[in-house]
């Protein structure tokens, strides 16, 4: 990437959209139109699809294909599209990165490839390689708890150098890593951090921004949030903080081992008449029961009217 065509930095808040499935090879397309514009009503600054939250590695490559290319045609450059990338196979990382560039895509988000152990310069040669193959930028995503691999911050001080890495997205909910990324960065390399919960605390180390996965559900705290920050309204910012991590307890915080938290995510998508309720297969969609906890739950919170 020339210096002088890159685009500018990405700040802000990123939803990571979650991906809404009529069926295992199907995606639910009145939900997904829904609930981008639902996403860009609520002011954010971008839109991070095929990430953990959006279940990308779980999806077939034809799904990816077609929700990039009909994401992309619907935002329609409202706001920067981040596409997820990360594969266990490099070869097909390369080929998502090459239909999203052709879709119109911003940038391209890239965890290391799962299943194999990588070394650091295995690692670099990989992010070399998808710089060097295309005009987006590229995005590292730390995800240790998931690839079972972290970018070391040695390896992310040498990815920063290569033209066209622009950032990184650090969901490892490591505050000392996050600290001593944002220590060692250039001006210019963006460092969002993933963990709702710590929004707050990551903005004030100098973070540029977030990817909360709540902002499927309520877009517009996360950026009120980050706009009160801005503006150095600390209590508001904790005032806000604190009101995501209620609304968000009971999808995210229940101690279930395994991804349950994105069954009870599109469960309350579905409750809100966004999309379906549908995971990736083969997991299961919300009881009855949790369905209504999680009903019960907006409805205190506002997020639904209540029942009458």
């Amino acid at each position: 990437m020339n210096a002088s065509t890159a685009p500018s930095p990405i700040r802000g808040i990123i939803p990571p959209m979650a991906t809404p499935l009529a069926s295992m090879e199907e995606l639910d397309i009145p939900g997904l139109e829904r609930l981008i514009e639902h996403i860009l009503r609520g002011g954010a600054h971008g839109l991070f699809i095929l990430g953990t939250t959006g279940e990308g590695p779980a999806l077939s490559y034809r799904l990816r294909r077609d929700l990039i290319e009909r994401t992309c045609r619907q935002v329609a450059h409202r706001v920067p599209v981040l596409v997820g990338v990360t594969d266990s196979s490099v070869a097909e990382m390369f080929r998502v990165s090459a239909w999203a560039e052709e879709c119109g895509a911003s940038a391209l988000v890239a965890a290391p490839p799962f299943y194999f152990p990588l070394s650091e310069a295995d690692l670099l040669r990989m992010i070399e390689g998808l710089a060097q193959g295309s005009s987006l930028p590229v995005y590292l995503y730390n995800q240790p708890e998931l690839t079972r691999r972290s970018f070391a911050p040695e390896t992310v001080t040498r990815a920063a150098e290569i033209p066209g890495v622009a950032g990184i997205k650090d969901s490892s909910g490591d505050l000392r890593y996050l600290k001593e990324i944002l220590d060692r960065r250039r001006p210019d390399f963006t460092v969002l951090v993933g963990p709702e919960h710590l929004l707050e605390e990551a903005l004030r180390c100098g973070a540029d921004g977030g990817v909360p996965g709540g902002a499927n559900i309520f877009p517009e705290l996360p950026v009120q949030l980050y706009n009160a920050h801005l503006q150095g309204q600390h209590d508001h910012v904790r005032q806000i903080q604190e009101r995501m991590i209620a609304i968000g307890a009971p999808i995210w915080n229940t101690g279930e081992a395994g991804p349950g938290y994105l069954r009870r995510l599109k469960c309350a998508l579905s409750l809100l008449g966004l999309c379906s309720p549908k995971p990736v297969w083969p997991y299961i969609e919300s009881g009855p029961d949790e369905r209504a906890r999680i009903q019960a739950h907006l409805m205190q919170y506002g997020i639904l009217p209540a029942a009458r």
